[in-house]
């Protein structure tokens, strides 16, 4: 669906001509009288094209071009004012402005620019989900969006990358993506769980090993080193490597070449080495259980990949996708979560992260008998008792996001001390239910918030809640 043309324009007679010109082509529309007034939409909806004056009252349209393309860079802007000069139509363009137009101007040449306009911001949706799909990483928490930067930094690198994160949070999809974005991304992705192969079969899965090398070894064999040439060996799990592999894969690091099992002419090797754990390596080495000098080594960036209860502004856009996916492959036609499940989902922990809801909507697609995947639709383990998930569902139960949107409000309004006014209306809001609750009995709401009663009496007197009369206590 097409979302609409916003036109920012203090005069009013602008705003006019622009939307006739919209509406006889048919075209949906929006308009504000300030970029201030724009700012505050965005909480509520996107536009797929703008139209902004320059020079207004309040914020100018060149702040306001700023602003969007930080947060919607793929939203093509066309700036018009009546001040043509080289230095605004330079700034325009510096700003990311698709097109300048310079006042007085044709209306049929405006209507064709923001013709054209949409049917870029279109093209480039397409593309922005086509590269989502390949990718297979989502996340528009701004933790995500660190490692999203991160791979930008190291495109051009081939560094030695070590990825911390929790079992699920999906390690090895960073691991292909930095493989991907690298000057290695022609040659192998050699991907081995260090932790799933037996110790005494571990050696000879990464280094081969040669014909006759142990019993049962009937022929050569390469290794993981030598499978991933040129390329990126991607060792999962490597803080459960054990003592003497470990001294193995330092020595490689160190000098360049390897041996097969059995074999005695050294090879070298030309490989990218990016490791993952879910332990903390550093504890490792200080227990003993993990060789200093290889951390060393393999510790030359470190990423943290975030567990999906830090970012569960993310859980819908990950669900939504992976319902789609599980589609794909089963060919069948896709399910839609109702508002109501994915604020429920969005509230759950998923100790299994990434992987966990994953498998929860391959399960969805398989099992739910309707197109639309409700609450009583999860499975029994997943849906709590029946007044948790029914306060969840209405959205009582997310707190964190009505928070979330009131910070956000207050930071696009350009707002200073937000953390002192919330933390008061925060204080208020719990005093004030405590002593309704207690009917004024400062010493059980005390009790009941966990704070001492000098503490209640001091905030009570802090943010004015003190009554004309006397409060029981």
């Amino acid at each position: 669906m097409t979302k609409p043309v916003w036109i920012i324009d203090d005069d009013r007679s602008i705003r006019w001509v622009l939307e006739k010109s919209l509406l006889r082509e048919g075209i949906d529309f929006k308009s504000f009288a300030s970029a201030d007034e724009a700012l505050r939409g965005l909480s509520q909806e996107t536009p797929q094209v703008v139209v902004s004056d320059i020079r207004m009252p309040g914020m100018s349209g060149l702040d306001f071009l700023q602003v969007l393309h930080q947060r919607y860079p793929q939203i093509p802007v066309i700036i018009m004012t009546a001040y043509s000069d080289l230095e605004s139509a330079v700034t325009a363009f510096q700003g990311g402005a698709f097109e300048y137009l310079p006042k007085p101007f044709d209306i049929n040449q405006a209507v064709a620019l923001i013709r054209r306009a949409l049917e870029q911001s279109r093209r480039k949706a397409e593309e922005v989900e086509a590269v989502t799909v390949v990718a297979d990483i989502l996340g528009q928490a701004p933790a995500m969006q660190e490692v999203f930067r991160a791979i930008g930094r190291l495109s051009q690198s081939h560094a030695t990358v070590l990825i911390n994160g929790e079992s699920g949070s999906g390690k090895e999809l960073v691991a292909r993506a930095l493989h991907r974005h690298s000057p290695r991304a022609a040659q192998p992705f050699i991907a081995i769980n260090t932790a799933a192969i037996p110790k005494d079969l571990l050696e000879s899965e990464l280094f081969g090993h040669e014909r006759g090398a142990f019993t049962g070894a009937a022929a050569m064999r390469r290794g993981r080193f030598e499978q991933a040439e040129g390329g990126t060996l991607f060792l999962d799990e490597i803080g459960d490597m054990p003592a003497d592999l470990q001294t193995c894969l330092l020595r490689v690091l160190s000098d360049g070449h390897y041996y097969r099992v059995g074999g005695h002419q050294p090879i070298k090797a030309n490989v990218r080495i990016i490791t993952a754990t879910h332990q903390n390596l550093d504890e490792r080495v200080k227990q003993g259980l993990f060789r200093e000098d290889l951390f060393h080594r393999l510790n030359v960036i470190r990423l943290r990949l975030p567990p999906l209860r830090e970012r569960r502004e993310d859980i819908p856009l990950l669900a939504k996708y992976f319902l789609q996916k599980s589609a794909r492959e089963l060919a069948v036609e896709p399910k839609q979560f109702s508002e109501a499940t994915l604020r429920y989902l969005s509230v759950q922990d998923f100790p299994g992260n990434v992987r966990q809801l994953e498998n929860l909507c391959h399960w969805l697609t398989v099992m739910t008998p309707s197109q639309v995947v409700e609450i009583a639709d999860l499975p029994n383990e997943w849906r709590g008792s029946e007044t948790e998930t029914a306060s969840v569902a209405s959205g009582g139960g997310d707190w964190c996001s009505a928070l979330a949107e009131t910070a956000a409000q207050a930071l696009q309004r350009g707002d200073e001390r937000i953390m002192d006014t919330l933390t008061q209306q925060f204080e208020r809001t719990l005093i004030l239910q405590a002593l309704q609750h207690t009917h004024g009995r400062r010493i059980e709401a005390a009790i009941l918030l966990g704070i001492g009663r000098n503490t209640l009496t001091r905030k009570i007197q802090e943010l004015g809640l003190e009554p004309d009369g006397d409060t029981p206590s």
